[in-house]
């Protein structure tokens, strides 16, 4: 009690063994790509990294929109959080949404359940 008094207390993420700390990294991260149906399996087509969820939905939709319309793909979004105890890299992750391009070229997101 005397420690959150005096600002002293720490959370349990800004004492993560692998985090450097809230000041040097983010502690969440949405990743977004696209997989394309290429034959014999997938591959993966344009990917990236925001600190925002909507951020992440957008560049999914617009990088989505942008491929060929008759390309097989899907899109998801997964959510990493630099956590206490997550790994040797520090991050836990969790896919949080699914994405498919309908015939008519919009973008359906589907929430995944945990």
């Amino acid at each position: 009690m005397t420690a959150s008094g005096l600002g002293l207390a720490a959370s349990a993420q800004e004492d993560c063994l692998y985090c450097p700390g809230p000041a040097e990294t983010p502690h969440e991260r949405f990743e977004w790509e696209v997989r394309v149906d290429a034959g014999q399996g997938e591959a993966l087509g344009p990917c990236g990294s925001c600190a925002f969820q909507a951020t992440a939905m957008d560049e999914l939709r617009k990088a989505m929109r942008a491929m060929p319309r008759d390309a097989a793909i899907r899109g998801g979004i997964v959510h990493k959080v630099c956590d206490f105890g997550a790994g040797a890299d520090g991050w836990s992750s969790r896919e949080i949404f699914r994405a498919s391009l309908d015939p008519a070229g919009a973008v359906r997101f589907e929430r995944v359940a945990t």
